[in-house]
């Protein structure tokens, strides 16, 4: 019996175009001290990135594909890192060969590092209610005569769309590449080119701009609505203020939501004119009659998706909000000066109102990602004994 044991050096989640380390370690449990503790065999052991791509078939219409054969013979040596997954292959790299004829004693260990750039031009992970990628981290080693054996590590993988683009030109992005550079200084470069990326995340998500909105019906108007930017990384608070003080019509009571929109593109829709998939991501609710102003504040999730369109799905944000006004004038109470009892005020049984709603679009983008691994549901570690 062989253990393999997978961790990734710095969490599950990962921004596209990071570099991705991993530890694999095989080990023979057995103690030298035990009497039928013997020497163990692995012909080889290989790793690859791969991108599962799952889709619903009461929303989505995909292209045949035909028939494709997803079986692996016992004797084969090829890895097919999305064997028995449930989908389709989107995006995978080539594999990498850890070792060829190991040799494990009793009791002996060794250890193998993995690094593979994640793929810039894949999809976000997302798990939406039509459409799925799961990203997955797939070792696949052998002893010799005996089927292969997988070991998945699943893990995130964040991608940076709608950023602007920079004002000037980097001189390590212009420069042209070096095939004498050693290996240590290119991933230094590397880790350049993402500090740079999360630098102009943080600075086109700091600025603030803020928008003013007159929120109407057809009665007159109810509020004035400030908020200061619309464009959020993942983890930060969305604030926004009213000021009821200027509508002519009395507000009973709002609402604002944080929704998400999931729509299939048109050419893959199961059925002409489907809906959008909304989903709702945190709700804050107040009732603001005679109020002057307010404010109301949602955080966006670390563990959401941020905004993306791929060819066959795109994920947009907005704030949703619903607005519950009385058709009549509603006088406030008073309180005299020289009032010596107390007094109860208590509303109206009964009020004639009306209803309406308003979405605001805003951007959704990543933070960094060792932020995000705090929350994500993956461990970025995982094991198996073959």
């Amino acid at each position: 019996m062989i253990e393999v044991v997978a961790s990734m050096a710095r969490g599950p989640v990962f921004l596209a175009g990071e570099l991705m380390e991993c530890l694999i370690t095989f080990t023979n449990p057995m103690s030298h001290l035990s009497t039928s503790a013997s020497s163990e065999m692995l012909a080889w052991a290989s790793a690859q990135i791969h991108c599962q791509f799952h889709a619903s078939e009461n929303r989505v219409a995909l292209p045949a594909q035909g028939n494709k054969q997803d079986v692996q013979a016992d004797s084969d040596t090829v890895l097919i890192p999305s064997r028995g997954e449930r989908g389709q292959c989107v995006l995978d790299t080539p594999p990498k060969i850890l070792f060829c004829d190991l040799r494990l004693d009793p009791g002996e260990s060794k250890t193998y590092s993995y690094s593979e750039m994640v793929p810039v031009d894949g999809p976000p992970s997302f798990r939406g209610q039509a459409v799925k990628y799961v990203y997955k981290l797939t070792i696949g080693c052998q002893r010799v005569n005996s089927p292969i054996k997988l070991l998945r590590v699943p893990f995130r993988v964040l991608v940076l769309q709608g950023m602007p683009e920079p004002p000037f030109p980097q001189d390590e992005e212009v420069s042209p590449s070096n095939p004498f550079l050693e290996e240590e200084e290119a991933s230094r470069r590397d880790a350049r080119a993402l500090e740079r990326a999360l630098d102009m995340l943080m600075v086109t998500t700091s600025r603030r701009c803020p928008h003013m909105f007159n929120i109407t019906n057809m009665r007159g108007k109810v509020a004035k609505f400030c908020i200061f930017k619309t464009v959020y990384r993942l983890g930060e608070d969305v604030v926004g203020t009213f000021n009821f003080s200027e509508g002519d019509i009395p507000c009973l009571q709002y609402s604002v939501s944080l929704q998400s929109e999931e729509e299939i593109q048109e050419q893959y829709q199961r059925r002409p004119g489907q809906a959008i998939s909304v989903t709702g991501h945190g709700r804050h609710l107040e009732s603001c009659l005679h109020t002057a102003s307010s404010h109301f504040s949602l955080p966006v999730p670390l563990n959401v998706t941020p905004g993306f369109s791929t060819d066959i799905v795109s994920l947009r944000w907005r704030l949703h909000f619903e607005f519950v006004t009385a058709r009549d004038p509603t006088e406030a109470p008073t309180v005299l000066q020289n009032q010596s009892e107390d007094t109860i005020w208590a509303g109206a049984e009964h009020v004639d109102v009306d209803t309406f709603s308003w979405n605001l679009p805003i951007k959704v983008l990543p933070t960094n990602p060792a932020l995000a691994s705090y929350v994500s549901q993956f461990t970025g570690t995982n094991s198996i004994r073959i």
